[in-house]
């Protein structure tokens, strides 16, 4: 087996995997995996530059991070950046702040390489259970984009569209610098309105109707499913492979738009940086539903950071 570790800087979240991969076998054993909000992403889409605190909560986190990749003995590394440094003009700040923490230059990936790597770390564990059927359909709803892969053992068809929770948020949702709470019938039309259009675009180039498996993935739909479930807290084992119905999502997806802030912050498994964008997230997921016509969604725990992982091994 090869240690590694590997790093997914994204608009909402910054988050780390160290592993034990096997190749031969296809065995992926997790020796840490975490998570921590640091809003790369804040105001990126109005300034088109990374905000100096945002920087700085991201260089928090990666110090944090080279301290795990030291203790776990991680023989290679393998940082990938995502939609918000991929906009930003600044990104050479970020790029030499990373590097001299964590001795690596963060790659920023096209929205296609970020598809494939979300793909395969999803679909692994999937591709020899006989109960889901191909092709699947793996949705990666982000911060500030969301992947679509259609494929079956390989990708078929990759498609990125920037629309994500943090983008839709700050693009519909925040006025004179603060969020709406709840939102306005209005304001809800208008991200309808660009996922609506996103999608369309989607539907180019990717075939959404063909697939038969609908896999989400990222906090969005971790978040939809840890409600769901109704859990205390956040249990990964249980939201793993949990399968969660059209009809729940539909009233999640209202409860989030309807509620405010105290209401959605006393959720257990809501964690605190999405309390104001998780309405967004969850409009995203309901509306691809809808125009795939998925009857439920299969939420996957492993994603692109286990793309990533398997890429190096």
């Amino acid at each position: 087996m090869t240690r590694v570790a590997a790093v997914d800087c994204g608009t909402n979240s910054i988050r780390l995997l160290v592993a034990d991969c096997d190749p031969a076998t296809g065995e992926l054993v997790e020796l840490d995996r975490r998570m921590t909000i640091v809003r790369l992403g804040q105001g990126v889409d109005k300034t088109g530059r990374l905000a100096p605190e945002a920087l700085e909560r991201t260089f928090a986190a990666c110090r944090e991070y080279a301290e795990v990749v030291k203790e776990l003995g991680a023989e290679r590394l393998r940082f990938v950046a995502t939609s918000a440094s991929r906009d930003a003009e600044n990104r050479e700040e970020f790029v030499r702040g990373v590097l001299g923490i964590l001795g690596v230059e963060p790659e920023v990936i096209s929205g296609d390489q970020e598809a494939e790597f979300s793909f395969v770390g999803a679909t692994k564990e999937l591709t020899g259970t006989t109960h889901m059927e191909k092709p699947f359909l793996v949705v990666d709803i982000g911060g500030g984009s969301t992947e679509f892969v259609v494929g079956e053992e390989h990708v078929r068809a990759a498609r990125s569209v920037d629309v994500g929770c943090v983008r839709m948020t700050e693009r519909h949702l925040v006025v004179d610098g603060a969020v709406t709470d709840p939102p306005a019938a209005e304001q809800i039309a208008a991200i309808r309105a660009d996922i609506e259009a996103a999608l369309d675009l989607v539907e180019q180039t990717v075939p959404l109707t063909e697939a038969r498996t609908l896999v989400g993935l990222a906090g969005s739909v971790t978040t939809v499913a840890g409600i769901a479930l109704g859990l205390p807290e956040y249990l990964s084992s249980e939201i793993h492979h949990a399968r969660i119905p059209y009809e729940q999502v539909r009233e999640i997806t209202d409860r989030m738009l309807t509620s405010v802030h105290a209401e959605r912050a006393a959720i257990p498994v809501l964690h605190p940086g999405r309390v104001d964008v998780i309405g967004a997230g969850t409009l995203v997921l309901l509306a691809i539903m809808e125009r795939v016509g998925a009857r439920e969604v299969v939420v996957s725990e492993h994603d692109i950071l286990d793309g990533i992982a398997w890429s190096i091994a």
